[in-house]
């Protein structure tokens, strides 16, 4: 069964990521594996925490579009597959009065989730769930806001995990799905390194096809299927140009480390020395790029527990 965070293991976004997990994430969450890649020791919470705040003004956005159909009498929020946090905070911003339920299969995450909530003076707004998105949410009923950002894709079974989201969901209550497209892009699309990072998502794509079959799904008749009404749907560049923020050298460096980690013996070695050379502190290192650009694509569905089950 696959777990809540582990789009936190994918090379992100986690979220948003927008899990991650994003999760930017999240997710923030889009990624391929890279707990045995050999990157950077704990460097997801970082790659997460830097996609949250390059795409700080993208989420707070997004959240804003599921605050307008949310309404004003949201008090109980789900953060399914939370990762670090971008999407508990993003909320619990959008929605002063609401509290939410972090929902993660990391331990780890979900401390470190804790200790950034106290920091922040949130920790009473914020409770956690150590479960497997998959295999329904004990103890949770009556949510007003179910927020899965890089989660839902890694479902083996998604209509059963739908069923269990929309238990946990009051009727009249919203999903918020957000997905992205594949690993960023970084680097300019034209020319050698175009064609590298080209041929790199390409490898990554069979990677995830093998893992995570529903990775690039439409859910929008599975939504339908497990008895949401869906009410909007987009797909969304975030993409962010020089002058860059401050860290998307450090994000786009962790990326590609662990990008060279999950595709060892997946591309030619050629291949294999050019992403060394994104990474390797020298001249064409990512980090000392004039030309690095941060962009994705990230799909969104919101859904409401279909109103004909009130009362029922």
């Amino acid at each position: 069964m696959a777990h809540a965070h582990q789009h936190h293991h994918e090379v992100p976004h986690a979220p948003a990521h927008p899990h991650a997990h994003a999760h930017a994430h999240p997710h923030a969450h889009p990624h391929a594996h890279a707990h045995d890649s050999g990157a950077t020791p704990n460097g997801l919470p970082e790659i997460l925490d830097l996609d949250a705040a390059l795409f700080a003004p993208q989420l707070t956005a997004l959240t804003g579009r599921i605050a307008c159909l949310a309404g004003d009498d949201v008090r109980h929020i789900v953060d399914l597959g939370s990762g670090t946090g971008t999407g508990t905070f993003a909320l619990l911003e959008q929605f002063p009065t609401a509290r939410v339920t972090a929902v993660d299969s990391s331990p780890e995450m979900l401390e470190r989730l804790v200790s950034a909530a106290r920091e922040r003076g949130l920790g009473d707004r914020v409770r956690t769930l150590e479960a497997d998105a998959g295999a329904g949410l004990p103890g949770v009923v009556d949510a007003d806001l179910v927020w899965a950002s890089a989660s839902l894709h890694h479902l083996d079974d998604p209509a059963t995990a739908l069923a269990g989201i929309r238990a946990a969901l009051r009727p009249g209550g919203l999903l918020a799905v957000a997905e992205v497209d594949g690993m960023p892009y970084f680097l300019p699309a034209d020319g050698e390194s175009g064609e590298l990072e080209a041929r790199c998502r390409a490898a990554l794509d069979g990677l995830h096809a093998e893992r995570m079959p529903h990775r690039g799904a439409d859910w929008g008749p599975l939504l339908t299927a497990a008895g949401f009404s869906v009410e909007q749907e987009r797909a969304e560049p975030w993409e962010l140009r020089a002058p860059l923020p401050e860290g998307a050298g450090r994000y786009a460096f962790l990326v590609f480390e662990r990008i060279r980690g999950s595709l060892d013996g997946r591309v030619d070695t050629d291949d294999l020395a050019a992403l060394d050379r994104l990474v390797d502190g020298g001249p064409e290192d990512v980090r000392h790029r004039d030309d690095l650009v941060v962009r994705s694509t990230r799909r969104t569905w919101m859904a409401r527990h279909a109103q004909e089950d009130i009362g029922a």
